[in-house]
């Protein structure tokens, strides 16, 4: 008995000083201070501070580690350990300057570190008596998906713990109310004569883009067999001629699309000059426009020059039937055949300049490879290596032959033509002129890449489509907007013109 107590007393001793030192060096590794030690981010620190999760109307203020770690009980030791390694691996090795903290706060990310059984073990109660109508469809829409992957509180909720500036939260019904474009109101569209460039003018706007003339020909239509990083959507080529068309020299501008919001929003309503609602007008009388969107369209990156996106194929194409009823031409999205033949700009090769896909592919690959590898590339097209993932402004990149920018990359593209893996395929034998796709389907197409996409995605023949669903999923209105994508950031358009008697042609 004495020795079991010889041993046992002071095992016991040890064990219970282990246990309460070792619950003080856990909350002591769970102070904000421990944390901030070794995430040296300054900016993150100072929106924690201006977040309603910092000056809370109970007073409580949530730390870090009670969103960006599981609650105690669910997993919170094996989390807390993994993380905690992980993060010391990179204080001791990496670089913070090195860091993308803007990259890392996008909602895709934030997703991956930021806990859901965290927030409910706050938010016990998602039906609060002060809840609003919209807030209680949203919450009940994560109540009847919650299971879905992409679905998570921080979708509506992403500035709760750090604020970010601009930030909407629910029905935006300020958006578009202000323009970076200067202030002289046209009153007349360009008048068009002869088979040029022109630069055409929104009525009663202060925005203008230019329009170029893509003289008509025959293309290859399509990739070889031996192109590198080919998908098999991509064949067989088909040799196809395409009538002569104007096309806009960049993806329609936020500048551009808010032009046609402003005057057509709230379904119909037009607006004056200032941008203020008005009654309709007749020139706008039989146009509805989008509804107010969900949250901040172009998710904090500016408008302006930039591209839009967020917007639906529905809405593109009431886009295009707005400006075609206001400037008196015809004014559409670009058929696939169209799209190719004006990005190819009377090139064969995978890109409209010099390279091999693969090879950029690899570059891009090496994190301390030299950017002379893909100089070229870089230099006409904004994609994964080079975007900082996000939208720039088309003056980032230089034309191709037909001086056309950012027909690959930035965002992609909608097609007018409905999406078929074989849809050439299905083309006669034989040249094929002004070819507009099957003649019916669930998708459409889009062409060109994104910031998203490497250099295999963003070459002249490579195709995509529409995921109408997908791009919704996480979309909480009842029902589900038909103007606005909650969950599709890299997909726009520009415009084509017809070349007919409206423009010009006998």
């Amino acid at each position: 008995m004495k020795k079991f107590l010889f041993w046992f007393l002071p095992g016991s001793i040890i064990g219970a000083l282990l246990i309460i030192g070792g619950r003080k060096a856990l909350d002591k590794a769970s102070t904000n201070e421990y944390c901030m030690s070794c995430h040296i981010h300054s900016a993150a620190d100072m929106s924690w501070k201006r977040s309603v999760h910092y000056e809370t109307q109970s007073g409580y203020r949530v730390a870090c580690v009670e969103c960006h770690l599981p609650p105690k009980g669910d997993g919170y030791l094996w989390a807390k350990g993994t993380t905690g390694l992980r993060d010391l691996w990179s204080y001791w090795t990496k670089d913070s300057a090195s860091f993308d903290w803007n990259e890392r706060g996008r909602l895709e990310n934030a997703r991956g570190h930021v806990y859901e059984t965290s927030c409910i073990k706050c938010h016990e109660n998602i039906f609060p008596l002060k809840l609003t109508k919209a807030g209680e469809n949203a919450h009940l829409y994560y109540i009847q998906t919650k299971k879905t992957p992409d679905l998570h509180c921080i979708n509506c909720h992403l500035n709760s713990g750090h604020y970010i500036e601009g930030y909407t939260h629910g029905s935006n019904t300020t958006f578009g109310s202000v323009s970076s474009a200067p202030k002289e109101i046209f009153s007349e569209p360009a008048k068009i004569t002869d088979f040029d460039s022109f630069t055409e003018k929104i009525p009663n706007s202060s925005v203008s883009f230019k329009m170029v003339a893509i003289p008509g020909g025959k293309f290859t239509m399509g990739s070889p067999d031996d192109e590198p990083l080919r998908k098999t959507d991509e064949g067989p080529v088909r040799e196809v001629e395409v009538s002569s068309f104007f096309m806009a020299e960049v993806e329609a501008t936020w500048d551009e699309y808010l032009a046609f919001y402003k005057q057509t929003a709230a379904e119909g309503r037009s607006t004056d000059t200032e941008g203020l609602r008005t009654q309709k007008t007749p020139e706008t009388d039989a146009i509805s426009g989008a509804t107010p969107p969900y949250g901040q369209p172009d998710q904090g990156w500016g408008l302006g020059k930039r591209p839009a996106i967020s917007f639906t194929f529905h809405a593109a194409e009431t886009y295009c039937k707005w400006l075609s009823k206001i400037t008196g031409k015809t004014y559409r999205l670009p058929t696939e055949a169209e799209w190719e033949y004006a990005c190819r700009g009377g090139t064969t090769t995978p890109y409209f300049f010099p390279g091999n896909p693969e090879q950029f592919e690899k570059s891009g690959l090496k994190a301390k490879l030299s950017r002379n590898d893909t100089a070229v590339i870089s230099s006409y097209i904004i994609y994964s290596e080079n975007s900082p993932s996000k939208t720039q402004e088309p003056s980032r990149v230089k034309a191709n032959p037909f001086g056309l920018k950012n027909m690959t990359g930035n965002v992609a593209e909608f097609c007018s033509d409905w999406y078929q893996p074989d849809a050439y395929s299905q083309y006669p034998e034989g040249l094929i002129v002004d070819p507009k796709g099957p003649e019916s389907g669930e998708e459409h197409v889009i062409r060109g890449g994104s910031f998203l996409d490497m250099a295999g995605r963003v070459r002249s023949a490579a195709r995509n489509y529409t995921r109408t669903e997908e791009w919704l999923k996480t979309d909480p209105q009842i029902p589900k907007s038909i103007w606005w994508y909650s969950d599709c950031f890299n997909v726009g358009f520009r415009v084509v013109c017809e070349f007919d008697e409206k423009t010009g042609k006998l």
